[in-house]
């Protein structure tokens, strides 16, 4: 948000400098993030008179200035075709630096084409104060030698930036600055009362509100006979200082009274549209039209647009059609003000992907009870500039009610603030700040201003009245300390969290830290969520449920990574996800992913898939105190995994512990993520617990004194039976000598039977107490073999 010193000036008295403004700004929570003053760049440049001008001796297009300057009378040599005695000018002296060339001045006196030149005379676009080049700067008016040209332009005027914060779209009008600033001491708020324009005659445009909650009120009048052209000079630099183009009067007046009062307007040609507006639901290709920007759109059904018997005439709250729109030969206007829906505007505008100030106003809230006011100022501008006659006001539906009143105690502003502020600062600072107090007993009844639909409770107050009084003089106090341990001990699953985080990290995973929310599109993709999930008050309609899954925004920032060209780039994130508004309807878990790319290495790298996206979970679950041996894998993956490429770990029949695999080719396609993604999510609070043995001591690492014995087995198996199982069955043949088992092959094609699937193994014994004989070793194999009969495999011949 912008604005101008000279423009706060209209609403705030103050004999403050900038820089006091500035600090009383941040210290009331305004967050300045730039002050560009235009003088400071033009402090080089001042007022010249130029007395002669006589033709270059051996240059036609040049010419000999003589100018009074404020460095005395100077020579200086000009090309500009407008250069003549008399002419007041801008004067750059010796060593100035020219911004609109970028380069400066020599510091000594430069012969051009044999003749000296003291300085230089600037035109407004060599300065960066205009677009003028054809000529020299002529100023008009009365200005001494000396005067600064900033002075002389009209460019003396700082121009303020701050950031506005999502809760005060009362702060995207200048009026809104002014009070909060007054109320902080900073000046006297002018009076904000807008005298009514009394109509002449009926409103010949009847107004109708089809959509109540997307437009409850809709004002509008008519002003026959104006004369559109250039709006005065005052205006025009004023929105040009704050990024604006000047258009012509009537779309000047809607842009100033958008941040000056927060107040969007519109403004229609009365020749192009019928005798009824309504704000209605859009039709689809049926409303087709064209919007200011240039471009056409359907407006959807749950877009609010505003309509005549004939056409769609725009998006409600976010652009308006270029077809009514108002030219230099538009005599007869009707003015639109009216209420629109934030969370409606910001669906249309996202949507359609229209960014307008209209837009980026109306989805924050712009204030109800100033729709009328607004329409009577933007009234009283026009016709004050532009001439005309006004009809009455037309007022269709009724403005959303005020908030609700505030029960407040004065004594809770000392007991959590420790500010010990009397009854009457207290009622100064809220009356200030545009509130109502009734302070005729405890609890007290304050009413709260139609522009602060923040403040909905005492808390918040207590924190309005914190920040006016100054949290610089919040009292100091230190932090009790409690008594016994200062720090509790991180519970069980806190500690599986930090080893889980380090386990992600050390197989190449950089955290993440993303949304709890999401938008309900994308949780339809992870199962949906439960009503009771959704959230009241979203951050942006993008993010207006609870998150199903860890992985909605872990997908979405992979292939930001991969269009800013990290391709093999891979993120995991430890935190929430939501089933149900129940005390138990959350989960902590780790998810991650990364995109199926090779890496790229010199020796060759083979892209990741499915059983890398497994070796990721085990590892994590190791790391956390799963019982990795245990666990058995299953091809029971839910519908956001590829039905052919996921699976799950699970501990028992029932206990899923991850979930790993490709994600679904159509939830990619959805999500717009180009190319195929593995990941995994595991659950965290689903590993069992350990079993406490006491508090004995760890006993010593016992390493074997015998070597090892490697046997491989190849088993003829069905080709659905789970490799999971034949590896614990071959474990389970004889647990005091077989100390690992291992699946390293597996094989379907020429050689094997159809139905069935070659799983080779590797078995390690470890022998405890003598080297093991061929017999034993023999006897062992047998078991083996044995064991995996049981599940179905024979072994091959």
């Amino acid at each position: 948000m912008k604005f101008t010193l000279s423009w706060l000036a209209d609403h705030l008295e103050t004999r403050k400098p900038l820089a006091d403004l500035a600090e009383a700004m941040t210290m009331a929570g305004l967050e300045i993030e730039d002050i560009d003053n235009p003088a400071d760049k033009l402090a080089e440049f001042t007022v010249a008179h130029v007395t002669a001008c006589e033709p270059h001796p051996d240059a036609d297009r040049l010419r000999v200035c003589t100018a009074e300057t404020k460095d005395g009378t100077k020579q200086i040599v000009c090309g500009a075709p407008n250069a003549r005695a008399g002419m007041t000018a801008i004067y750059a002296p010796l060593g100035t630096y020219i911004p609109g060339l970028d380069f400066a001045l020599d510091k000594k006196p430069r012969k051009i084409r044999g003749v000296e030149s003291f300085g230089m005379l600037c035109s407004t676009k060599e300065i960066e104060a205009g677009e003028d080049h054809e000529g020299i700067a002529d100023l008009e008016g009365e200005w001494a030698v000396g005067t600064p040209a900033a002075e002389a332009l009209g460019l003396d005027d700082p121009v303020i930036d701050f950031e506005v914060t999502p809760n005060r779209p009362d702060w995207l009008g200048v009026y809104g600055i002014a009070r909060d600033l007054a109320a902080a001491g900073a000046g006297t708020l002018k009076s904000g009362a807008v005298e009514p324009v009394k109509g002449t005659y009926p409103c010949p445009v009847t107004i109708e509100t089809e959509w109540d909650e997307a437009c409850p009120i809709f004002a509008g009048r008519v002003i026959r006979g104006v004369k559109n052209g250039p709006s005065p000079d005052w205006l025009q630099k004023r929105l040009l200082a704050i990024g604006l183009r000047p258009i012509n009067l009537l779309v000047d007046v809607t842009n100033l009274l958008s941040y000056d009062r927060a107040r969007p307007l519109h403004v229609y040609d009365l020749a192009k549209i019928g005798s009824t507006i309504r704000a209605r639901k859009g039709r689809g290709e049926a409303d087709r039209f064209e919007a200011l920007d240039g471009k056409a759109y359907d407006p959807a059904e749950h877009h609010c647009v505003i309509a005549d018997d004939e056409r769609c005439l725009g998006l409600g709250g976010v652009m308006g059609g270029e077809y009514s729109g108002c030219t230099g030969e538009t005599t007869d206007v009707f003015i639109e003000s009216a209420w629109f829906d934030p969370m409606i505007t910001r669906t249309t505008g996202r949507e359609t992907g229209i960014e307008s100030d209209a837009k980026y106003r109306f989805e924050r809230g712009v204030d109800p009870g100033f729709v009328v006011d607004g329409l009577e100022l933007a009234t009283r501008i026009i016709m004050e500039h532009a001439g005309g006659e006004a009809s009455e006001v037309f007022v269709a539906g009724e403005a959303p009610a005020a908030p609700a009143p505030i029960a407040f105690d004065p004594r809770q502003v000392a007991r959590i603030t420790g500010l010990d502020l009397p009854d009457a600062r207290i009622t100064e600072i809220l009356e200030s700040l545009g509130f109502s107090v009734d302070a005729a007993k405890t609890p007290w009844t304050v009413s709260v201003p139609t522009w602060r639909r923040d403040c909905d409770q005492p808390a918040d107050l207590i924190e309005e009245i914190a920040r006016i009084e100054g949290y610089d003089r919040l009292p100091v106090a230190s932090l009790q300390r409690p008594a016994g341990r200062l720090e509790a001990p991180a519970t069980e699953l806190q500690n599986r969290v930090r080893a889980a985080r380090r386990a992600a990290a050390i197989r190449g995973y950089d955290e993440a830290i993303t949304w709890s929310f999401c938008g309900r599109d994308h949780a339809d993709l992870f199962s949906g969520v439960e009503a009771g999930l959704h959230v009241a008050n979203p951050v942006t309609s993008e993010l207006d449920v609870m998150r199903p899954s860890a992985l909605v925004h872990l997908l979405t920032s992979l292939q930001r990574s991969a269009d800013r060209g990290m391709e093999d780039a891979r993120f995991f994130e430890a935190g929430p996800i939501y089933f149900d508004d129940s005390p138990d309807g959350q989960a902590t878990v780790v998810a991650g992913a990364r995109r199926v790319v090779a890496t790229r290495d010199w020796r060759g790298g083979e892209a990741p898939d499915a059983f890398d996206a497994k070796a990721d979970a085990l590892a994590i679950l190791e790391a956390a105190g799963a019982p990795v041996a245990n666990l058995q894998a299953a091809p029971e993956a839910r519908g956001w995994w590829h039905p052919g490429r996921s699976g799950v770990l699970r501990l028992g029949p029932k206990n899923v512990l991850a979930e790993f695999g490709e994600i679904h080719p159509g939830v990619l396609k959805t999500l717009d993520i180009d190319g195929r993604v593995v990941a995994f999510e595991v659950f965290l609070e689903r590993i069992p617990a350990a079993k406490r043995k006491g508090l004995k001591s760890r006993p010593a690492l016992e390493l074997p004194e015998l070597n090892p014995v490697t046997r491989d087995f190849a088993f003829l198996a069905p080709d659905d039976l789970p490799a999971g199982d034949l590896v614990r069955a071959v474990r389970g043949a004889d647990k005091a000598l077989i100390a690992e088992v291992r699946l390293f092959d597996r094989y379907a094609g020429e050689g094997v039977p159809e139905g069935k699937v070659s799983l080779a193994v590797e078995v390690v014994l470890q022998p405890r107490e003598a080297t093991l004989t061929d017999a034993e070793i023999e006897a062992v194999s047998a078991k083996v073999v044995k064991a995996a009969e049981k599940v179905g495999a024979t072994l091959r011949g």
